[in-house]
């Protein structure tokens, strides 16, 4: 509604009244003119209505929602549910085009202005939480793993004669198999032990660049978050080695937005070295559904590049669930649960490390790991060969979810590559691992796992599952 609608309403209702209505709706406005403007994550939260006042606006400017349209192609943002249709707020277009996941839709003003003002929106977050000097970022419908795939694959039209991906060993599927969906041969280093610390092992890392060639490497492949008693690569040793042999640099930050630490890493990785783009999730950062990640970088071309390498349209559903959290919660409202959680991990290090030592087990030290905690399980074993295991599916039936049990000696094979020791991230005796992590931003305080588990494991056997009575 505009001033003259206002007007005309003034005939009907007292003016007095349509006055007070037209401020309300002009406060809101104000709102969206500031993001439009600024194109930053606004401070404060925004009220659901002020939310879905934006994105209805957004809508009709869609082809398919004007009044009167008549399309004849094969895309017209046809939708046979208005189920469907409300669910994604008459939003149908999709966002880019054929040739770039980025590019504006002549159909779609609004899906168009929804796709850009969340990718700004998103840039401005990653600056806020520790990567101050990064250029340009856009969201990706695809998970982690394929997001990272997408990245190796553009980085193949820079360096058509390499093979090798050179990856410091994390023990997770999706990113292994990115780098082989992507045609490519990993190199995998095993970390090396520093106390209870895995760690990477830089010297083997430079001596398989000087055997196998620096011009045969698509890349370095590191990892930052990750489940203890692994801890982040040295990312800022390893951006050094990049720079010294030209070879790009790509960085696995899942769930590492959460973590100050973890994007202090790749802040100073890019500061004295060499990182060409990092790419996070979604769903892990920003309590979203799962599908949709952020391809980020310090060189804008670059990450043009790997947008425009995307094939065809795509769905704006991650954009638009990640601006609409944003929105709701405001810049503040974010940094609070980042506050937070840094918070109840030292918590539950406190009650983890008690809890250990009463059961004569103990807290693995693992400082460089800001996100997840790990504590033997050794005296469990003891009981009975299928002890451990048993106590993870245990906790996991009394919807204890989150915590995993890492026993000793699992070998996995992933597309043809056997990894020993997985899930401990090394191929040598570590012993067995009861892993917890406190990753984002819940509003469910952290001691809730350590009193779900006494609550849950009442009435277990007490000489048998010593460590599970706590």
């Amino acid at each position: 509604m505009n001033s003259e609608i206002f007007s005309l309403s003034e005939r009907l209702v007292s003016s007095s009244y349509v006055r007070q209505g037209l401020q309300a709706r002009r406060a809101h406005e104000q709102l969206i003119r500031l993001l439009l403007q600024q194109g930053k994550c606004p401070e404060e939260e925004w009220s659901e209505s002020t939310v879905e006042l934006f994105l209805n606006e957004l809508a009709v400017m869609d082809s398919n929602n004007f009044l009167g349209n008549c399309g004849v192609g094969e895309r017209e943002g046809r939708v046979a549910s208005g189920l469907v249709a409300r669910r994604h707020y008459r939003l149908i277009h999709g966002i880019g085009r054929s040739g770039d996941i980025a590019a504006v839709q002549p159909k779609a003003a609004g899906s168009s202005l929804l796709n850009k003002i969340t990718n700004s929106v998103v840039l401005d977050v990653l600056r806020f939480t520790g990567v101050r000097s990064v250029s340009s970022c856009f969201v990706v419908p695809m998970a982690t793993g394929m997001s990272l795939t997408l990245c190796f694959l553009t980085l193949r039209h820079r360096r058509p004669g390499a093979r090798f991906i050179l990856w410091p060993r994390i023990d997770q599927k999706s990113c292994f198999k990115s780098m082989l969906t992507a045609g490519f041969e990993p190199v995998v280093i095993e970390n090396v032990l520093e106390g209870d610390e895995l760690r990477t092992n830089l010297e083997e890392v430079e001596r398989k660049i000087e055997e196998l060639g620096a011009e045969n490497f698509l890349c370095v492949h590191s990892t930052t978050s990750c489940f203890a008693p692994r801890v982040p690569d040295r990312l800022e040793e390893l951006a050094v080695l990049c720079a010294k042999h030209d070879i790009p640099h790509i960085v696995n930050n899942a769930y590492g937005m959460q973590s100050s630490k973890c994007m202090h890493l790749i802040q100073q990785g890019a500061r004295v070295g060499r990182i060409d783009a990092f790419v996070q999730s979604l769903d892990k950062n920003f309590m979203v559904p799962v599908g949709g990640a952020i391809i980020a970088g310090f060189d804008e071309n670059f990450i043009k590049e790997i947008s425009k390498m995307y094939p065809g349209r795509a769905s704006a559903s991650p954009s638009l669930d990640v601006l609409i959290t944003l929105l709701t919660l405001g810049a503040n409202g974010y940094k609070k649960l980042l506050a937070e959680r840094k918070e109840l991990y030292g918590h539950l290090a406190q009650e983890l490390s008690a809890l250990a030592e009463r059961h004569g087990e103990r807290l693995l030290h693992t400082p460089h790991n800001p996100i997840s905690l790990a504590m033997s399980l050794n005296r469990l074993q003891t009981h009975s060969t299928a002890a451990v295991t048993q106590l993870g599916s245990m906790l996991f039936t009394r919807q204890v979810s989150g915590a995993r049990v890492v026993p000793l000696g699992v070998e996995q094979t992933v597309s043809g590559h056997t990894f020993r020791g997985f899930m401990s991230h090394a191929c040598y005796f570590l012993g067995h691992i009861f892993n917890f992590k406190r990753q984002t931003i819940s509003y469910i305080p952290v001691l809730l796992s350590v009193r779900q588990i006494k609550t849950k494991t009442r009435g277990i056997d007490t000489q048998k599952w010593t460590l599970a009575c706590i």
